[in-house]
């Protein structure tokens, strides 16, 4: 089988295509057996979090927000609490029942590998998994584990204080399965590690560095944490031989404190995107995400991408949040396909080299890595000149 890659954090954020058709994009991470371990406690001291993970994944058969409704505006209230707002009809997903999605599923039980596209309760994985027309899928893989020290109000990825330890043979894992795949172009992400003195930034760089030496002509996109603005670690992955650097920014200033864990920061996000343009090599271009529906105002989406734009921001992508249970922040509003499409011709105005805009469209996605392996391989050979 055919697979080709790109690649969301998802709590990780994945995508669609440059046509604004929906996302092909799907995140993976390798597990171990340190990942799957699980620190047994008793019943009288087990800590508040786990109990609160247990609550969350009882509703892990609530499929209420991700079921398609007709198109609405307003909200109605049920025994004294505001119902979720219904799904417009243009956010239905592919169901998850194709061969391509079938025999993806069986390679990636075969490679030992977990899929936060499954544990994130992704809508998209149907069309991420089942390819399209030219039976293409797309892969994302996620290191360092499936549990994430942060507590982000968007994302379903599962956290905890103290996560399983780093395989240390995680970086040569990748590359043989990635070099099995053969594909041409791959996403990393992460979930955040602060438990860790140096954040994981090491082993990400291990990562693709063990990417680069299986195949050299390889093109890797890296969607990292934030490193809590940590400009030494930031340098160990924007110096690692990538060829895209992603940090999401997720929202505008407002909303960040709302939206992201408290660890996070709108400025210290695009620190991270400054910085990497001070100390990678000229071809590695700087991309990053931003969810709509949140309750942002068009005026602080402009002032966003003004800000990206300062900071020579590359490439931008939009995409409609998703409540992924209800525990989690409630969609404010739907944003129509067609406003979306403006927000595209904003982003090309403002001077972005390519921008995804669209309902299902997440960070990393099948269109927009075609576009920037084109224009990787272009810079290249021009460097090479």
């Amino acid at each position: 089988m055919n697979i080709s890659v790109n690649i969301p954090r998802f709590a990780p954020y994945c995508s669609s295509t440059r046509l604004l058709t929906p996302t092909k994009c799907f995140i993976a991470h390798l597990s171990s057996s340190t990942q799957v371990e699980i620190t047994r406690t008793s019943e009288s001291s087990r800590p508040k979090l786990e109990a609160l993970r247990e609550r969350l994944a009882s509703e892990a058969n609530d499929t209420d927000s991700l079921e398609t409704s007709p198109t609405t505006t307003s909200t109605t209230r049920l025994r004294g609490k505001k119902a979720l707002l219904p799904k417009p009809r243009w956010l239905k997903a592919q169901p998850a029942t194709s061969e391509n999605y079938k025999q993806l599923r069986s390679t990636v039980r075969e490679l030992g590998l977990a899929t936060v596209c499954e544990e994130a309760r992704c809508p998209n994985i149907g069309e991420c998994w089942g390819g399209g027309d030219d039976s293409i899928a797309t892969a994302t893989i996620m290191i360092m584990g499936d549990t994430c020290t942060r507590g982000c109000n968007f994302c379903a990825v599962k956290t905890s204080r103290k996560p399983p330890p780093l395989d240390p043979e995680e970086p040569q894992k990748v590359a043989t399965a990635i070099s099995k795949w053969g594909l041409g172009y791959v996403v990393l992400t992460s979930v955040d590690r602060d438990d860790i003195e140096d954040q994981g930034s090491l082993h990400f760089r291990s990562v693709v560095q063990k990417l680069k030496e299986a195949k050299p002509d390889l093109l890797v996109e890296a969607l990292t944490p934030d490193f809590r603005g940590d400009l030494e670690l930031i340098t160990h992955v924007a110096t690692s031989g990538l060829d895209v650097y992603a940090h999401n920014v997720e929202t505008v200033k407002r909303l960040t404190p709302r939206v992201r864990d408290y660890r996070a920061g709108y400025d210290q996000s695009l620190t991270v995107l400054a910085h990497v343009k001070t100390v990678a090599p000229k071809h590695v271009l700087t991309k990053t995400s931003i969810m709509l529906g949140l309750g942002e105002r068009d005026e602080e989406i402009l002032e966003t991408m003004q800000d990206l734009r300062d900071r020579d921001v590359d490439v931008v992508t939009f995409g409609q949040y998703l409540q992924p249970t209800r525990r989690h922040l409630a969609v404010k509003e739907y944003v129509t396909p067609e406003k979306f499409e403006y927000w595209k011709e904003q982003g090309e105005q403002f001077g972005f080299k390519y921008v995804a805009s669209g309902p299902m469209v997440r960070s990393s996605y099948k269109a927009g890595e075609f576009f920037m392996e084109n224009l990787l391989r272009e810079r290249k050979l021009v460097q090479a000149q």
